[in-house]
């Protein structure tokens, strides 16, 4: 910071005010501070000053929250809020930092860093914290302990650092260069030159370093060469600060008037995308220090050096109500520094006390720190404290006291005998079956007890769990606890029980009775195997995939079409998707998007599946669309009835999923811009109410409201040539075959809206049944529900618990009008259209598949799907014609009621995501699937070892007379690489248990006919 042109008296303090061990009080401080300040000469921590009962914080506005003392008498020089921990660093001229721990500015540590200078930047990194001096910068443990201190030349004046990256630091100051520093090495990697000597500021933003100059200007340098791209030059005078924020510029300064230097009220704005001053700013205070506060909006903070402080817009007027001031001990303030969080202002003062202001009484400096280490309280050696209310206080932790009589310890052996604690009685069955070879007798285990188990009965509970005393059938049973879980059991997340044959002796057919297949689950990124299963049930996708064939390494068309053919073949047995899940780990889109997981992730349920599920749900279709678009048969899809589907620069996907969608712009100007676009899904968006209670909505209207979206922001106008009030509205031109929605339940706001709505649905079930209202906490008898039910009375409905928590119907019937308006209604699905609908117009969707999130904070979620198997899949499986709803949880696999697919207990089960397909959906496509494989393959005469050893080939091709036959045998000879290691652990009983199976990949395989 420059302080030329100031009273030099106003910086000036009399050294005997802060000798190194007989620290004495100015006579000027204020009194007030003595009442929770004691000063200690061995350098006692003093502890923060709270603010008096009667200051109140007012939500929004910056109030004194609290006060703490540096060290009395020194003026503070510098201040920072640390960016990974909740403390507040500070440094005064005696070179002394002090760091205070959160809002209640607790002293943390106290430390000298340098003996004769005066600190005058601070800069926090992750392991330590970094001071600027005059001539070094030293690197501290936020402790205290120096990590390393960089010397620099005695002829050097640095004023200012910045941190451009992890590990690179510019230094500046008044000499006429720019050190560049790693901070890896500890070594000088860079010297820039520059032309106007004196950095005494710097910032960086995405586009520039900016410099400010005590000559009063403020360069701009390009970020990889540091040379001069524009400047700005702000004041005749000197420069005090400057703050940079999008896309202006605001400076505060010196001008020279009469002479003399002076502060200049007028805050200087410029416009970095244009690179020209716009209109100056007028403050009512002397302006010293500023900063940027973009919460809501991008606030100034103004400071002035007696203690003001205002805040106004740097594109508005400033407004003299919104002047506040600083309750210093000094008479100047010296330092000023915003947190990242924009909730908390530092002020330091010259009299060593530093300020904390807050719009909370609970602010954070961070948004997200990390835990601070404390260190360990001093362990006093004293009698430990005896409570008497526990009943088992053993009477040895009294010390007895020393006496000279028999002690009863003192016993005879001879009169006492040793009573050990019997044996347990021997199982009557283990002694019946066994056989004696000698002295020692075999017996074959009974199972009538878990493995380390021992009686341990509490009162009379002998059979209250005995159906938990036998080994079960299945590992299901073995879950610690099953029935204390407020999780159904078969929505839990399910592993695989490995022993030493691996998979071979692990019971797939108890979790999967149908023939359809699951999917393992122990594959990285294998949370989206109940999407994939989604997908394989829509016969139009299973079809397109399998009949998809490219030549690109990673496609995920081909790979998810051999998964396909996977699932196809297998008779109940769970399959892989290890290619699928390799390829879809390649693709960059994915990992930008923030779709590929760590084990670790997966592992501790650290990511929200529910939001990613979704995010993966757009990803996978826009990859999709893309990927089949290019290469695609258009002859194996293209309907009886429709000669577009393959079409240039379309696919089946598109057919499909597409919708074409109308975006309206709106500016207040009258100036209306229409764009068309298309997408391939929607996310519900739920109205913005506070009204208590919220309002009953049928999910039409929700369904409605989020296609024809209407929504009000900034938008940039042609006419008005400037960012303008814009109204937004969405409206769709065509109806998709298959209606994609993310249900976007993010929070318990929307969860809330759900449980309210499936209440509302639930009184309106109950009065239509029965004519009568269900109040809210209210249950139906069971006399009068049977009465409801009973075909006596002609009437037959579900049970009460069939009609809980469903909001979302079976059916949906959406119209576009002549107008191009969309009407959505709930529909039943044993309604069907009325002769004067017209079928081109008017779509009736199907619930296909409902994905839903299981929150079960013991094992971190999971992801399930409801998914209704059409008549195709059970003619090719089981042989019968029908439809049935069933769970997929990986490889288990149990049909469900119709009813248990839409019902969503907010507290465990959300949704996600819910697919509804046009009612006779096959019948608009050819589903033919012809294998895109040729017979040529088999005979490419090609061969590594052929290319690089440039000799003839050792084998005979395969002649085009020999292909094979139906019947034929052909030996197949493999080599594996392994990936991964197994994980194992070894339990007590010294026998070793797999937690994860080695990873291997195949390396070679022959073919020998």
């Amino acid at each position: 910071m420059n302080f030329e042109g100031l009273d030099p008296s106003l910086a000036e303090y009399a050294p005997p005010l802060h000798p190194a061990l007989d620290p004495v009080l100015d006579p000027h401080l204020n009194p007030s501070l003595l009442q929770n300040v004691e000063l200690d000469p061995e350098g006692v921590p003093l502890e923060g000053i709270a603010v008096p009962e009667s200051v109140h914080l007012m939500e929004g506005m910056y109030s004194e929250l609290h006060t703490a003392v540096s060290e009395v008498g020194v003026p503070v020089s510098v201040s920072h809020f640390d960016l990974h921990e909740e403390m507040l660093w500070v440094g005064n001229h005696g070179g002394h930092a002090t760091s205070f721990f959160g809002p209640t500015l607790e002293r943390y540590s106290s430390f000298q860093v340098n003996s004769s200078d005066d600190i005058r930047q601070i800069q926090s990194l992750e392991n330590g914290v970094l001071f600027l001096t005059k001539t070094n910068l030293k690197y501290m443990s936020r402790g205290g302990l120096i990590i390393f201190d960089y010397l620099m030349d005695e002829s050097e004046d640095m004023h200012s650092l910045l941190l451009t990256d992890s590990s690179t630091l510019l230094v500046g100051g008044l000499q006429n260069h720019v050190i560049e520093i790693d901070l890896n090495t500890v070594q000088e990697t860079q010297k820039y030159t520059v032309e106007v000597p004196g950095i005494t500021i710097m910032r960086q933003s995405n586009r520039f370093f900016f410099c400010g100059h005590t000559s009063g200007k403020v360069s701009l340098r390009d970020l990889r060469t540091f040379v001069v791209e524009h400047e700005f030059d702000a004041y005749s005078g000197s420069l005090s600060d400057f703050d940079v924020h999008g896309n202006l510029l605001v400076t505060c300064g010196f001008s020279s008037r009469m002479k003399r230097l002076g502060c200049d009220r007028f805050l200087k704005v410029y416009d970095l995308r244009m690179m020209r001053a716009t209109t100056p700013l007028q403050v009512h205070i002397d302006p010293f220090f500023l900063r940027f506060i973009p919460t809501y909006t991008s606030r100034l903070a103004i400071i002035s050096q007696t203690g003001q402080c205002q805040f106004c817009e740097p594109t508005g007027l400033a407004n003299p109500a919104d002047i506040f001031h600083v309750n210093t001990v000094g008479p100047l303030i010296m330092t000023f520094d915003v947190s990242a969080s924009k909730q908390a202002l530092a002020f330091g003062d010259s009299e060593g006390c530093v300020h904390l202001w807050a719009d909370s009484p609970e602010v954070t400096f961070n948004a997200y720190s990390r835990e601070t280490d404390f260190a360990l309280p001093c362990i006093v050696d004293t009698l430990p404290h005896l409570d008497w209310n526990q009943d088992l206080m053993p009477l040895s932790l009294i010390p007895v006291p020393l006496t000279t009589d028999t002690l009863l310890s003192d016993w005879p052996a001879a009169n006492s005998a040793p009573a050990p604690r019997r044996a347990p009685p021997v199982d009557p069955e283990i002694l019946r079956t066994m056989k004696k070879v000698g002295f020692i007798g075999y017996a074959p285990n009974p199972r009538t007890k878990l493995r380390n188990q021992i009686p341990y009965r509490l009162k009379e509970t002998d059979n209250e769990f005995d159906s938990f005393s036998q080994v079960p059938e299945s590992p299901i049973g073995r879950e610690e606890e099953p029935h204390l879980y407020m999780v159904a059991k078969k929505y839990r997340k399910v592993t695989i029980k490995y022993s030493k044959l691996g998979l071979e002796d692990f019971d797939f057919k108890h979790y999967n009775k149908t023939l359809f297949a699951g999917l393992e689950p122990h594959i990285p990124n294998a949370y989206c195997n109940c999407m994939i299963q989604v997908l394989y049930f829509l016969e139009p996708v299973r079809c397109l995939v399998q009949n998809h064939l490219c030549q690109k390494e990673f496609c995920l068309g081909c790979e998810l079409g051999l998964l396909f053919h996977m699932l196809d073949l297998s008779r109940g047995d769970p399959c892989q998707g290890s290619n699928f899940l390799r390829a879809f780990r390649t693709i960059p889109e994915a990992s930008a998007l923030g779709l590929i997981l760590a084990d670790s992730d997966e592992a501790t349920g650290k990511v929200n599946l529910g939001r990613l599920i979704q995010s993966w749900n757009r990803f996978i279709l826009t990859q999709l669309h893309q990927e089949t678009q290019e290469q695609e048969g258009p002859q194996a899809y293209r309907g009886a009835g429709s000669s577009s589907f393959g079409s240039s620069g379309d696919s089946v996907i598109g057919q499909l999923f597409s919708c074409e969608m109308e975006n309206c712009s709106m500016c207040r100007c009258g100036k209306e811009t229409v764009r068309v676009s298309s997408t391939l899904l929607f996310t519900l968006s739920y109205p913005e109410s506070t009204e208590k209670p919220v309002k009953d909505y049928e999910f039409a209207q929700i369904l409605k409201r989020s296609i024809c979206l209407e929504q009000n922001t900034q938008a940039w106008c042609e006419n008005c040539e400037k960012y303008q009030p814009t109204v937004q509205t969405r409206n769709i031109r065509c109806l998709p075959d298959v209606l994609v929605i993310n249900c976007e339940v993010n929070s318990s706001k929307e969860a809330d809206f759900w449980k309210t709505q499936a209440e509302y649905a639930f009184q309106k079930a109950m009065m239509k049944r029965g004519g009568f209202e269900i109040t809210k906490g209210k249950e139906i008898s069971l006399g009068e529900w049977k009465e409801l039910g009973n075909p006596d009375t002609g009437h037959s409905y579900p049970s009460v618990e069939e009609l809980k928590n469903i909001w979302i119907p079976h059916a949906i019937k959406m119209r576009l009008t002549k107008s191009k308006e969309l009407d959505v209604c709930n529909w039943s699905e044993s309604d069907e259209l009325s002769p004067t609908d017209d079928p081109e117009s008017v779509y009736v969707y199907d619930l296909m598949a409902t994905v839903v999130h299981i929150l079960d904070s013991r094992t971190g979620g999971s992801l399930v799907g409801h998914i209704k198997v059409g008549e195709t899949y059970h003619q090719r499986k089981e042989g019968v014609t029908h439809q049935q709803w069933y769970l997929f949880n990986d490889f288990l696999i149990e049909p469900v009621d119709k009813c248990e697919a839409v019902q969503f207990d907010m507290s465990w089960k959300v949704p996600a995501i819910l697919y509804y397909a046009r009612r006779n959906l096959n019948a608009k496509y050819n589903l033919v699937i012809k294998n895109p494989i040729e017979a040529s393959v088999l005979l490419a005469e090609a061969s590594l070892a052929r290319k690089q050893r440039k000799c003839h080939a050792t084998f005979i091709p395969l002649m085009l007379s020999e292909m094979p036959q139906a019947g034929d045998l052909v030996g197949l000879d493999a080599e594996f690489v392994t990936l991964n290691e197994e994980e194992a652990e070894l339990r007590s009983d010294g026998t070793k248990s797999t937690i994860k199976p080695s990873q291997m990949s195949v390396a070679r395989i022959t073919c020998v006919r």
